[in-house]
């Protein structure tokens, strides 16, 4: 039983690491370039060290939101709500280790800072041993007089106490809470893009699905062509066998024996060139001429531009089969079955045409001409069309295809 060699892969759902990390890495370029427009515009001083640690943050920033992408891998195919909820709870650590390491990196300019504030303003400002910020004010300047200022001590003022470990869990905690939502936003990001990459794959399966099944239903429209044929062939390899005519019936075995060799070489679902569809009937007609050599003449009119143009296989068959059976067969004079092929307005028009009796209206659109119609409508939907019916010197049966050139 043939099988579709386009198997569903389930790395087609997934985003490839290219995409995942050009996500990780635009998120965070978008954030750094925010955050050091506000720098500019606001005037911070030392930017061009705000800046080499900014990047640094945003560096640990994009392996931090690795780290989280690794975590929604393992639930990316679990429903949507589950895939929120571990977003959710995943980012909060994950906010919590970016929120430390920048407390980490901007602490050693922060010293820097207070002195040009307190440079600035014409103080001086110093941290302790203890983390306390103090103010170094001359004695004179909290009650001394003027006049003992130069001999004066200066005296250190606490204006901030160090942080308490409170304190500092509560600055990480603020500083984590706009980086919980900068990786929400880009957990977002990913299952938006998750969602079209799922969506994309179940749309290919659901395509590989419809081909089989199409495929399924040529192959089986397909196969009741072979059985017919051969019924009628048989048909008449007996007749004359008992009528004597041996060496007739001699030579059409062995043309029957051609027309097989050829007809089953084909893909039974598969296009054939027009050349070749038309040259398989002329196959059949060698046969039915051992039948009717004094009846049956053929007639081919195929422009060589037309000739590699795909059709599918044994699509003229039935429609040949019935001109010989009520054109040739129920006529005493000689009958001639024309095929021919044109181009009209971008479509490939095929006809099967004869010259008996076929005003009587005895073709009739039997099991012959509606396998033909299912065929086509299987293979081109509504853009083929076949009409059959009497005509002025017969019968003809007329198919309009698109053109195909790579069957």
């Amino acid at each position: 039983m043939p099988t579709d060699e386009r198997q569903v892969n389930p790395e087609d759902e997934r985003l490839s690491g290219k995409v995942v990390f050009a996500s990780m890495v635009g998120v965070w370029l978008c954030y750094f370039l925010l955050i050091t427009l506000r720098s500019v515009v606001v005037g911070l001083d030392f930017q061009d060290e705000l800046l080499w640690r900014r990047a640094l943050v945003c560096a640990i920033g994009v392996a931090v939101t690795g780290l989280l992408w690794l975590v929604l891998r393992v639930v990316e195919n679990r429903a949507l709500g589950i895939k929120i909820a571990v977003a959710l709870i995943a980012a909060m650590p994950g906010a919590m280790m970016i929120a430390q390491a920048n407390r980490w990196i901007f602490d050693s300019i922060e010293a820097k800072v207070e002195q040009q504030m307190g440079k600035e303003r014409g103080i001086s400002l110093r941290r302790d041993d203890a983390g306390n910020l103090l103010i170094d004010l001359p004695r004179a300047q909290i009650g001394e007089d003027v006049d003992q200022a130069e001999e004066a001590v200066p005296q250190s003022v606490l204006i901030a106490p160090a942080p308490t470990s409170l304190d500092q869990w509560k600055m990480t905690f603020d500083l984590a809470i706009g980086r919980y939502f900068l990786l929400l936003a880009w957990a977002a990001l990913f299952l938006a893009l998750l969602a079209g990459a799922q969506a994309r794959a179940a749309e290919r399966r659901g395509e590989r699905f419809r081909t089989a099944a199409k495929a399924a239903e040529l192959r089986s429209l397909r196969y009741q062509v072979n059985p017919h044929f051969l019924f009628n062939t048989l048909n008449s390899l007996s007749a004359l066998v008992m009528t004597g005519k041996t060496d007739r019936a001699e030579q059409m075995i062995q043309t029957i024996s051609r027309f097989y060799r050829h007809s089953l070489a084909d893909d039974s679902t598969g296009d054939v060139s027009l050349e070749d569809e038309i040259d398989l009937q002329e196959h059949y007609l060698e046969i039915e001429t051992v039948r009717f050599p004094e009846r049956l003449k053929v007639k081919v009119d195929l422009p060589a531009d037309l000739a590699r143009f795909k059709v599918p296989g044994m699509i003229l068959q039935p429609l040949v089969e019935n001109s010989v059976k009520y054109g040739v067969s129920a006529s005493s004079r000689p009958v001639t079955i024309t095929i021919a092929a044109r181009e009209e307005y971008g479509r490939l028009v095929l006809t099967v045409s004869d010259d008996g009796p076929g005003t009587a209206g005895h073709h009739g659109f039997g099991i012959g001409l509606a396998n033909v119609r299912d065929r086509i409508e299987a293979r081109f939907g509504n853009a083929a069309t076949i009409v059959s019916g009497p005509s002025l010197t017969g019968y003809e049966t007329e198919l309009r295809i698109p053109m195909v050139k790579h069957g």
